[in-house]
C-alpha cells in the first residue's frame, strides 16, 4: 500500500458508509466486543522502542501515587466502530489520558472509556512515518480526536515540535528559552536530555527514573558519611594539638 493510500485510510469519516438504497435502517447500535487486543506493528528501531519505554516509565514513576491517569505506548486506540476490522488507524507511540482509571488494558476503546480520547499524544518520527505523522495523523488528531496537545520527536535526528488546539486548529507551542516545550495538560515540560526526550517538572527539573533516584540517594548518603568522617578527623586532630588523646576519650 502506498503512502497516499495509507493517509487516506487514516482519515475516516465517522458518518461514512451510508445505508444502500433499500437497505433497512435500524435504531439498534451493535457495539463490537470489549477488551479488544492491540494490533500495532513492530517498532522500527531500538531508539524508538527505548524512547517509548523511557517516557512511560518516567511518568508512571513520577505519578506513582496518582490513580486518575493512564499512559501507554504503541497501543491501538479504537475510536470508530464502523472501521474496527479494517484497522485503518494504528495507535499512537505514546499517549496520556487524564481523569480515568489507572489500570492495565489490552487496548483503548473509546466506547469502553466513556467516550474519552487521549489528552496528549507523542509520535516518534522515522523516515517511513514522518509524512503521515506530520500530515494525516495531525489532521486526524485535530479534526476527529480534538486532541488538546500533540508532540512529535525523531530519536535519531532529534527533530522536536509540539502543537496545542486553539479554537479548533493546531498552533505551534512556542519553545522556552531552554528549547523545552510546556504541556499545559500535564503541568510538565518536554525536552531533549542526552539525545532522549524526557519529562521535566514545571520548574524545569529533570524527572528521574527510579534507578536514577536511587543512585542520587546513594550518592547523597555517601557524601554525608564523607562529611561526618572529615568532621571527626578535624576534631581528633584538634584534640591531639591540645595534648589530648581522642582514643582515650572514646574508652571513657
Amino acid at each position: 500500500m502506498d503512502a497516499q493510500s495509507s493517509e487516506q485510510l487514516i482519515m475516516v469519516r465517522l458518518d461514512e458508509n451510508p445505508p444502500r438504497l433499500g437497505q433497512e435502517i435500524t435504531d439498534e447500535i451493535v457495539l463490537p466486543p470489549s477488551n479488544l487486543y492491540s494490533d500495532e506493528p513492530p517498532l522500527e528501531t531500538d531508539f524508538h522502542r527505548n524512547q517509548i519505554d523511557l517516557l512511560i516509565r518516567l511518568l508512571q514513576h513520577w505519578w506513582r501515587d496518582r490513580q486518575n491517569f493512564y499512559i501507554s505506548g504503541n497501543l491501538t486506540v479504537y475510536y470508530n466502530t464502523e472501521q474496527l476490522k479494517s484497522r485503518d488507524f494504528r495507535g499512537p507511540d505514546v499517549f496520556v489520558v487524564l481523569d480515568t482509571e489507572k489500570k492495565d488494558r489490552r487496548s483503548w476503546a473509546i466506547w469502553d472509556e466513556g467516550g474519552k480520547y487521549p489528552n496528549v499524544v507523542i509520535e516518534l518520527l522515522s523516515s517511513s512515518t514522518a509524512r503521515v505523522d506530520k500530515g494525516a495523523k495531525k489532521t486526524l488528531y485535530q479534526d476527529v480526536w480534538r486532541l488538546p496537545e500533540y508532540f512529535w520527536f525523531h530519536p535519531e535526528t532529534l527533530e522536536f515540535a509540539g502543537f496545542h488546539l486553539v479554537n479548533g486548529q493546531y498552533e505551534a507551542i512556542a519553545p522556552m528559552d531552554n528549547g523545552r516545550l510546556p504541556s499545559e495538560q500535564l503541568g510538565l515540560q518536554l525536552g531533549i536530555h542526552e539525545r532522549q526526550l524526557r519529562w521535566f517538572t514545571a520548574a524545569g527539573e529533570l524527572i528521574p527514573l527510579p534507578e536514577e533516584s536511587e543512585r542520587e540517594r546513594a550518592e547523597q548518603a555517601e557524601q554525608q558519611l564523607q562529611q561526618e568522617r572529615q568532621a571527626r578527623e578535624r576534631l581528633e586532630n584538634y584534640l591531639r594539638s591540645q595534648g589530648i588523646d581522642p582514643d582515650q576519650l572514646s574508652n571513657l
